[in-house]
């Protein structure tokens, strides 16, 4: 190949690699400004760059069509990731981009942000979805968009009282801004997380209050909860809130588990029957959560992957809300 010929091949070389530099960049500008509501002075921060510089980015970002109704990348490190997920998994990723050096406290709530949104794309009228306390979610419900419904119904998935608290107050924060955001019933389930006696639980089963609730959990058309994790930086509720006693955290260690769904337990493999616990829990079984149709996790922090890996082998989420750290490391084993 002739000098020149050569010359051209590198400037050409250049030139793609500028382009896919600056494509990179307005993409993570345009998600952090239209998705996470971050200001150019904060992104500008985050990106190492000036705050006209954001600007300009956001305008490539616009009149190269990476902006439209969502945001849309021709390059997509992050469609990359997503496309891992779905493949290996067969689980819908939504990542949410993060730089690292962001605290743990906001990596949750920008995943929360974006999930809040995402869901009004899931939700629709005639719909009953069910709903999870608990320190995440309670996030997104704070960023829910308004979307009108009609005949739908948000229900409460597990009771919240303990010892310490009744929980409904907690718990009916959460679903009532579910309710609020979708024009919508919400049906609380005014029972313990767990109850003292497995007895006791089957009992409260059979009354006609609790089957009410216990029939629209099972009508459901989309479940939207959190992966508990007693490692996560920002604890689980359950976890924190006066729910175990040191019984219950010593039976938890001799069954495995690793972490639960709307309070009930599970193993690394993704089990969960005869984890002890779980007989007094007041979450739906995992055996009838996997029966929903949609079945949307949100969850974020790389010490959440122990529980991550553990749902997705018990086939318990069809769509999962999550941040870019904890996707690459999902996909690095």
């Amino acid at each position: 190949m002739c000098k020149d010929r050569r010359e051209e091949v590198v400037v050409a070389h250049s030139d793609a690699v500028s382009r896919d530099s600056k494509l990179v960049a307005a993409l993570t500008a345009a998600q952090l400004y239209y998705m996470q509501d971050k200001t150019m002075e904060v992104i500008a921060q985050e990106l190492k760059t000036s705050r006209s510089s954001v600007s300009r980015l956001l305008s490539f970002a616009r009149e190269s069509g990476l902006v439209d109704i969502r945001i849309n990348s021709p390059l997509e490190r992050l469609g990359m990731l997503e496309q891992h997920i779905r493949d290996r998994y067969r689980v819908v990723a939504h990542v949410v981009p993060i730089p690292e050096i962001v605290s743990e406290v906001e990596r949750l709530e920008r995943v929360a942000l974006t999930a809040g949104r995402l869901l009004s794309q899931f939700v629709d009228s005639n719909m009953i979805v069910g709903v999870a306390w608990g320190s995440t979610i309670s996030a997104v419900s704070r960023g829910l968009t308004q979307k009108e419904t009609h005949n739908t119904t948000f229900v409460q998935l597990n009771g919240a009282g303990n010892t310490q608290t009744s929980g409904v107050e907690y718990s009916s924060d959460i679903l009532q801004r579910f309710g609020s955001a979708f024009g919508a019933q919400v049906q609380q389930f005014p029972v313990p997380a767990f109850f003292d006696d497995p007895s006791t639980r089957e009992a409260m089963w059979r009354e006609r209050s609790t089957r009410r609730v216990l029939d629209l959990q099972s009508k459901m058309d989309i479940a939207v909860f959190s992966l508990g994790s007693p490692a996560a930086e920002v604890p689980s509720r359950v976890y924190v809130g006066g729910y175990l006693g040191r019984d219950d955290y010593r039976s938890l260690r001799e069954d495995h588990a690793i972490g639960d769904v709307a309070t009930v337990f599970f193993r690394a493999d993704g089990s969960w029957r005869d984890i002890r616990v779980n007989a007094r829990a007041t979450g739906p079984g995992l055996d009838r959560l996997r029966r929903v149709p949609r079945r949307v996790c949100v969850v974020s922090g790389v010490p959440k992957l122990v529980s991550l890996r553990a749902a997705i082998a018990a086939e318990l989420i069809t769509d999962v809300v999550l941040d870019e750290g904890l996707a690459r490391r999902l996909v690095e084993d």
